[in-house]
């Protein structure tokens, strides 16, 4: 159990010294991240929701793909993430993965995981009568092309369970260079 550091009971009693000693430990957290992503990619293991293949293997089909088109490090790291908030919540899952990735990650990144549920929906949203073309409204955005390259090229491909897909502990390197210690922002 870690021990308070601050003297204060209310946030408006805290002194500078107080906020520093925070602010040290906030940082020292920030080098935990990366593995904590990791962990939930981990968690992803056996989690079919019905697909052919289990969503660790889609993410690593998804970024093995990104990976062989030569992808950024970044974009590769979107790719094997962009389902990583599946551990918490399906529906939001697209929102939830870009602000946890926000701080890391480039404005065109962090909108291509916000939005490419939309992106998807092209692929079936008819079967659940759903409109298939909410893409469309991004279509003048910077990011719209990679978000399309995203979803048709790497995530919408990566369900073959049989897909020989390179493996988690290749990514870790990635993960932690994009999910560096010191955040973007703070805010």
């Amino acid at each position: 159990m870690n021990t308070p550091s601050a003297s204060f009971t209310r946030m408006q009693d805290g002194t500078k010294d107080d906020w520093m000693k925070i602010a040290a430990a906030h940082k020292l957290d920030f080098t935990k991240t990366a593995d904590r992503f990791i962990a939930m990619l981990q968690q992803l293991d056996g989690v079919t929701l019905g697909f052919a293949c289990d969503q660790l293997h889609h993410a690593l089909m998804t970024a093995t793909l990104a990976r062989r088109a030569g992808a950024t490090d970044e974009q590769i790291v979107v790719a094997l993430c962009h389902d990583i908030a599946k551990t918490i919540n399906v529906p939001n899952h697209g929102a939830i993965a870009a602000e946890m990735f926000r701080p890391y990650v480039s404005d065109d990144c962090y909108y291509v995981l916000k939005h490419h549920q939309d992106f998807q929906g092209e692929h079936y949203y008819a079967y659940l009568g759903a409109p298939t073309d909410l893409r469309l409204k991004y279509k003048d955005e910077p990011w719209y092309e990679l978000a399309v390259k995203l979803v048709d090229e790497w995530d919408a491909e990566g369900f073959d369970p049989n897909f020989e897909v390179d493996s988690l502990e290749s990514f870790i390197p990635l993960v932690r260079k994009v999910v560096h210690d010191q955040p973007m922002s703070l805010g």
